[in-house]
């Protein structure tokens, strides 16, 4: 896999450039460019209209102005820290040009008496008198070409100029090399974008505002051709995970009916849908690599169990990974009735089990005794062996990425992988993380689930609330009363948990518990455990209580200071209520008055229910980095191209990415080849070895 040689000036060191030396090469990487390709993509965030002017007449100070003068006399200060003036005249008015701390020779060599120079700089009035203080630029009258009419400024980082990068970025587009077109010809000919070169040159030397825009056509093509270059590498990932050979599963249906026939009500559409696209993944020789998406209650459990048993029933084994194991004994605990119903065999395997209990279950599951396997990742160490192992579900809470599931892959295991994630992830950027698999999508509620009243109360009515949390505990109910931060800080006045606590058992009594991030596991698990058998009835908690837990006689949750929190989070939190037969409520207590985010984000919550909605809304409200955590997400991070607002380019790519491959598997046609060299400007070449191995 060697880098193709017309790309070598591209990715020489940066001291290649002219201007740029060790120094000013350090100071590019605090900008993410560590090589002349890196320049390409730094664009230019806005511009400065320097058009030729007649006069100081012609504009509205202060705006930028370029006009040519003649230079009168010069005023140099009569004491220190006074400016230095030097007086010029254009076609109709006389103004200043203002220098602070500046050599006096210097400024009679720039701006010499009687001469003509062509000024350019921001006009204010001062005192009644137009100025520029400290011109950008003094020129002869020859050199005025040096001067774009439309001058573009770039991102900077201390110790570089606009010149001294412009300039780069110049040298830098002069190394293009000599590339194939890597977009499919009738989608750039429907689009109106240009060719990849002048697509570059016209980000580069914009004509104006409008050029900046994203939506201007060659700022769209190079965000296509991130998008593109990033969905190539994951549709050859998946190509390359579907290659290696499966095993073809097939369910025989008797364990599911069992399961089903045990069940209080029937699957909603949307469970009977995403079962079937399973099952046939299942029963194809290509290896499974799918996403089970589902918001807060959409019911992926029982979705996720059936397809455990198709593997059963095909005489393999299954396994549930959750990546922790308050989550791993939850999902036992979930299934335990589901399995004791369709009569297997469901066992738990953590970190905590040890010695002789270990041996038993690591030899009953290598003989085939245990079929259905929950556990933490530690199900992935060496000495865990199944007999016949079909499926592996994996509960992800965006930990297990394109990296781990490429992992997988290369095991060599012929392992159908099926992820489940609670957290509705928009369109775009689930096609940027997952873009490597095949997506299932549970988007209705499960029959019997009643809709959470959801209200906004101002904190000034805590009494109230406290009031209306007495009346529910009476009649039996219980309540989550979750706080912003655990520990009183000067600098936010939040109310702590313990503080909370200790307040609501003088109001409540007894019966109200605590659970918080500060406390030792076992303490935090107690706690948890005498609430979840009714022995508590109120639990004040941080948010640790944000993920999966499962308590149906829960009804009412109240969330302190609610708009310190996301929008994803409270979504989460509100989830953990409405799981019984009574109706629940969640109130959002929030301190008046509230900032237009904090309003926005509580009446979205307030609105709607539907996860994906309110997924969308955190997208554009937070952006994507934000939304699921930059550093684990293994989100990409994309220079020129906008996960928010280009959300249609990124399924586009996908397409797009997914044809050539299925036409030019190898990429050895002519577009193939272009598009290899577009994998190696966006450092996705590793993308390139799955090929050459395949």
């Amino acid at each position: 896999m060697t880098r193709p040689e017309a790309l070598f000036p591209l990715f020489a060191g940066l001291e290649t450039l002219p201007g740029v030396g060790p120094k000013a090469a350090q100071a590019f990487r605090a900008l993410g460019v560590e090589r002349p390709k890196d320049l390409l993509y730094l664009l230019p965030h806005s511009g400065v209209d320097r058009a030729r002017r007649d006069s100081v007449r012609d504009i509205t100070p202060p705006a930028t102005l370029t006009v040519e003068v003649e230079v009168g006399s010069h005023v140099p200060p009569r004491q220190k820290g006074r400016p230095y003036r030097v007086h010029v005249r254009d076609r109709k008015l006389e103004f200043q040009l203002v220098f602070f701390h500046a050599r006096a020779d210097y400024l009679q060599k720039l701006l010499p008496t009687g001469q003509r120079r062509l000024v350019s700089g921001k006009v204010e009035f001062f005192d009644g008198m137009a100025q520029i203080v400290h011109p950008d630029h003094v020129l002869r009258v020859e050199e005025a070409e040096e001067i774009p009419a439309y001058e573009p400024v770039y991102p900077l980082s201390a110790g570089l100029t606009q010149k001294l990068v412009s300039k780069a970025v110049v040298a830098a587009l002069t190394r293009l090399p000599a590339a194939g077109e890597w977009i499919d010809p009738g989608l750039k000919a429907r689009e109106g974008w240009p060719d990849w070169p002048a697509a570059l040159a016209a980000a580069h030397a914009p004509d104006g505002a409008a050029a900046l825009a994203p939506t201007h056509p060659a700022r769209q093509r190079l965000a296509y051709d991130e998008l593109f270059a990033h969905q190539l590498m994951l549709s050859i990932a998946r190509a390359s995970i579907r290659r290696g050979k499966g095993i073809a599963t097939e369910g025989t249906g008797a364990l599911c009916a069992r399961v089903l026939a045990s069940l209080p009500y029937a699957p909603t559409g949307a469970q009977m849908r995403a079962v079937a696209e399973i099952a046939a993944d299942m029963a194809s020789v290509r290896r499974m690599n799918r996403l089970l998406q589902g918001d807060v209650g959409a019911g992926k459990t029982l979705v996720a169990f059936q397809a455990l048993l198709i593997a059963v029933e095909a005489g393999g084994q299954g396994v549930m990974m959750a990546p922790t194991e308050i989550l791993a004994r939850q999902h036992f605990e979930g299934l335990a009735p589901l399995a004791r119903a369709a009569g297997v065999r469901l066992e738990l395997l953590t970190g905590r089990d040890r010695g002789a209990e270990r041996a038993m279950k690591l030899e009953d599951l290598a003989m085939g005794r245990i079929p259905i396997l929950v556990g933490t990742h530690a199900v992935f160490q060496k000495d865990v062996e199944f007999r016949d192992l079909r499926l592996a579900v994996v509960d992800e809470q965006h930990r297990f990425g394109v990296a781990q599931r490429m992992e997988l892959g290369a095991k060599g295991e012929a392992v159908d992988v099926l992820v489940m994630t609670a957290t509705p992830i928009p369109r775009s950027l689930a096609l940027a993380t997952h873009g490597d698999m095949d997506v299932s999508v549970l988007d209705e509620k499960p029959a019997g689930r009643k809709p959470i009243r959801t209200a906004m109360v101002s904190s000034d009515r805590l009494d109230e609330v406290v009031e209306h949390l007495r009346k529910a505990v009476a009649e039996g109910r219980q309540a989550y009363w979750v706080c912003p931060l655990v520990e009183e800080s000067e600098l936010v006045d939040y109310a702590s948990a313990e503080e909370r606590f200790r307040s609501l058992r003088a109001a409540l009594g007894e019966r109200v518990g605590l659970v918080h991030g500060q406390m030792p596991p076992a303490e935090k698990d107690a706690a948890m455990a005498r609430f979840v058998a009714g022995e508590s009835l109120v639990l004040v908690a941080t948010t640790v209580i944000e993920v999966g837990v499962n308590v149906p006689n829960a009804t009412i949750m109240v969330i302190e200071q609610a708009e310190t929190f996301g929008l994803a989070q409270l979504h989460q939190l509100r989830g953990r209520v409405g799981r019984g037969e009574a109706a629940s409520t969640c109130l959002l207590l929030y301190q008046p008055p509230l900032n237009e985010t904090g309003r926005r984000r509580l009446t979205t919550i307030r609105d709607t229910e539907d996860g994906f909605r309110i997924a969308e809304e955190d997208l554009a409200m937070r952006g994507a980095g934000d939304l699921i955590g930059t550093a684990q997400s293994g989100l990409p991070r994309f220079r020129v191209a906008d996960l928010e607002r280009q959300a249609s380019l990124m399924a586009l790519a996908q397409s797009d990415a997914r044809k050539l491959l299925h036409d030019d598997p190898g990429l050895s046609g002519p577009r193939g080849a272009a598009a290899r060299l577009l994998l190696w400007l966006m450092d996705q070449d590793r993308a390139l070895r799955m090929i050459s191995v395949g």
